[in-house]
């Protein structure tokens, strides 16, 4: 997959676990969970020149660069070394269902329709399993640290996928952190069905979540109960003692996120609530946007937003070039001390026909589409230090202590990060060399178009 001519010795010295010292790394401050070492200089695109001394797996030392790097130096004379990336909101059970789903015609309803004709078709355990496998290879191949998907938990369905990412989880466990929330419209809390799912979701260590719609309605909420529905699921995850992602506004008129904040306030959630999406929050006139944005912070919540799937779905007609971008306003919700995270959300499915399950290739389209550039200042924690503080665990940053996951660029200036797929990226996990092959599509070819 790689040419690693340029680091002849890389490979074979993690293999054998030795001292090494990755000497002139460019850094961006953005993925250090410390300081930049010794006061060290930082370049206009905000990154630091350092050396990462890894020892048995982990990273021993952070310091300034050394002139000569040592004689344990791996010169990497001012490549970028970044993180391992985190994935803060996938559809692990819909990936990779393209040529087999209905068409959808590229549109949100469409992509319902296709997607429950597809599952109620094929969603079996083994068709789950092979789905969900090659997905992880591939974002494993591309360098990925851990992902939070959400799985369809539809009466019938939530107990054999939740049972098949139970698996996924215990397979991947060591290499890729796997989260899952519980997805279903929200008037699926009105009965007693929502009590059961909520049991299914804590069974397996999950978080309770939702689309903010009634079932069958895409454009807005079409819920007037709105509250009560938020304040039954709320109630459901105090009691099991489960964290909340929703997906929130993804649609142009749409407006149940101050709902979903006044809920969090009421149920002492603040903190704990993650949403994803909202999309028409980029609509609002600025003092209403203001408003909303300071009711989002009193509310704790964190924001997710999904540039290229929204990109893909809102505002499409046939045969009309769309007007909006469809996505979340980032730049004004971080300036309000709100946690925003950039992720990857669907794969090859009926709602994105595209994707990869790569990270970095989601973070640099992220700052072409949201304007994250000019400066670059701290974007590259969408994709790292953010999505690690959403889901709660020890990743996506470089620390000493830390182990030494990290990917190694040909790009010496973050605007070459941005320009480049990188498909020659260098991955140590735990300190060893972790290239790995992407998977071939051949592995989905008997079943893709059943």
């Amino acid at each position: 997959m790689n040419d690693l001519s340029l680091f002849p010795s890389l490979a074979a010295r993690l293999a054998r676990q030795e001292r090494i010292r990755l000497a002139k790394a460019r850094v961006p401050v953005a993925l250090l969970a410390d300081d930049v070492p010794g006061g060290g200089e930082v370049d206009r695109d905000g990154s630091a020149l350092v050396d990462i001394l890894v020892e048995n797996g982990r990273i021993a030392a952070i310091t300034p660069a050394l002139a000569d790097g040592g004689e344990d130096a791996v010169a990497l004379d001012g490549r970028h070394v970044w993180p391992l990336l985190i994935d803060a909101h996938a559809h692990l059970d819909k990936g990779h269902t393209m040529g087999r789903a209905p068409d959808s015609g590229g549109t949100h309803p469409g992509a319902r329709a296709a997607t429950t004709a597809d599952r109620l078709a094929h969603w079996n355990a083994d068709d789950l399993l092979r789905r969900m496998e090659f997905a992880l290879a591939t974002a494993d191949a591309h360098g990925v640290a851990a992902i939070r998907t959400h799985l369809d938990s539809h009466e019938g369905q939530a107990e054999i996928t939740w049972s098949a990412f139970a698996e996924m989880r215990e397979r991947w466990k060591g290499c890729i952190t796997l989260q899952a929330a519980g997805l279903v419209p929200l008037d699926a809390y009105r009965d007693d069905y929502g009590t059961r799912l909520a049991d299914i979701v804590a069974v397996h260590g999950g978080l309770l979540g939702g689309v903010t719609r009634a079932s069958g309605g895409t454009h807005g909420s079409g819920l007037d109960d709105i509250d009560l529905l938020l304040d039954r699921l709320f109630a459901l995850a105090k009691e099991r003692e489960l964290d909340v992602d929703l997906h929130v506004d993804e649609a142009a008129q749409a407006d149940a996120l101050p709902h979903v904040a006044r809920a969090a306030i009421r149920h002492g959630y603040e903190g704990r609530v993650t949403c994803g999406h909202c999309c028409s929050l980029a609509l609002l006139g600025e003092q209403e946007l203001r408003d909303t944005i300071a009711l989002i912070a009193d509310a704790g919540l964190s924001i997710i937003t999904l540039p290229t799937v929204n990109m893909y779905l809102q505002d499409r007609e046939n045969g009309r070039t769309p007007r909006w971008r469809g996505v979340t306003p980032v730049q004004e919700l971080q300036a309000a001390g709100i946690p925003v995270a950039a992720a990857g959300d669907n794969c090859r499915d009926p709602f994105f026909a595209y994707g990869d399950h790569d990270m970095l290739d989601t973070w640099r389209q992220a700052v072409r589409i949201l304007h994250l550039d000019h400066p670059y200042a701290d974007a590259p924690a969408l994709a790292g230090l953010a999505p690690a503080g959403i889901m709660g665990i020890d990743a996506g940053t470089i620390a000493v202590d830390r182990p030494a996951d990290l990917m190694i660029l040909e790009a010496w200036s973050l605007d070459q990060v941005i320009a480049r797929p990188h498909s020659d990226r260098v991955l140590l996990r735990k300190g060893i060399f972790a290239n790995r092959t992407l998977p071939s599509y051949s592995m989905l070819t008997d079943f893709q178009t059943a």
